[in-house]
């Protein structure tokens, strides 16, 4: 079967021949039609992620969207190594897949499907949203950013609050449904920039905010937890870390800032959230994206051309590789 084939850890996937999988006890064999390209399968082709597998060589791709051998159209995600959804056919546990609603197309239910899991898991699964709550989402100019303020807004926040580095998107994220939006530059030619940000917060905390959900980590989520410990007091926080796009992989916080405020941390992802409750995360994401409206801009390219793609893929939009 024709495949994108890691041959090792961070080498770019290849376009070749991969031998075809043969379903086990309790799989499916999926005929793939598509597969994003996501952080996630990112960061597992380096072999740099948690749950990388380190098996070479292997089939790049996390997720996908496919046909079972009886027709159903599903999405399917966390193959076993070596497979990957980035080929003509991957097994698959009967247990990772959903079915996906006739209304939702195939490109836009392998573009929504990771980030919308990741802001739904962390507004419902871990943080609890309860209607009527101010939400911020720090990093909130990104795919998965962008979608959580879109997710806070349908499950009934009364406030969003979105932050970022780049002022002009922030505008963006305004119409689709930030109510605040506050940039900033954590940068070294700009030493001013964290005091800046924090006063910003400050000002805005005063009115209240119940969950965080952070997509960055690094400065920007240190400088979200300083202006809570100064502004927020006996009001508790849930503070719910998703991504760290900053690059940076971990803070320096000061144990003051856990012990002056009611904030409660913790991290939303594979592992801190069951796979069933991540699956049906994944389920309501669909059914939501025509209630909701939410959108997510996309670029389809075919498998073969993954090794220019991949190269050049990041940020906005999300590419959706076709298979076949």
């Amino acid at each position: 079967m024709k495949a994108a084939i890691v041959t090792a850890a961070g080498r770019t996937p290849l376009y070749g021949d991969f031998d075809v999988p043969v379903a086990k006890a309790g799989e499916e064999l999926i005929t793939v039609r598509a597969g994003a390209l996501s952080n996630l399968t990112r960061m597992r082709a380096l072999g740099s992620h948690y749950s990388s597998a380190g098996i070479f060589p292997a089939v790049a791709g996390t997720d996908g969207v496919g046909l079972t051998q009886d027709g159903r159209r599903v999405y399917f995600a966390m193959p076993e190594a070596p497979f990957g959804s980035l080929a003509e056919f991957c097994p698959i546990s009967s247990r990772r897949m959903v079915e996906i609603p006739d209304g939702l197309d195939d490109i836009t239910a392998a573009a929504i499907a990771n980030p919308g899991m990741s802001a739904w898991a962390a507004l419902q699964e871990r943080a609890r949203l309860v209607s009527g709550e101010t939400v911020l989402v720090n990093g909130a100019t990104g795919t998965a950013g962008r979608i959580a303020v879109q997710v806070a807004k349908y499950l009934g926040a009364a406030k969003v609050i979105a932050t970022g580095r780049n002022a002009q998107e922030l505008e963006e994220v305004r119409q689709i449904g930030a109510d605040v939006v506050v940039a900033f530059s954590l940068e070294a030619q700009h030493p001013e920039g964290a005091a800046a940000f924090e006063d910003a917060l400050m000002e805005i905390f005063l009115a209240g905010v119940d969950v965080v959900v952070d997509y960055l980590w690094g400065e920007s989520a240190k400088t979200i937890l300083a202006a809570l410990a100064k502004t927020v007091e006996d009001r508790p926080v849930r503070f719910v870390h998703v991504g760290g796009a900053s690059g940076d992989g971990s803070i320096e916080l000061a144990g003051s800032v856990l012990r002056s405020a009611a904030i409660t941390l913790m991290g939303s992802g594979v592992g801190s959230v069951g796979r069933p409750a991540l699956l049906e995360s994944i389920r309501s994401i669909f059914e939501a994206v025509g209630p909701a409206g939410l959108k997510v801009a996309t670029r389809v390219a075919p498998l073969r051309d993954v090794e220019a793609v991949w190269a050049k893929a990041g940020g906005k939009p999300r590419v959706v590789f076709t298979i076949g």
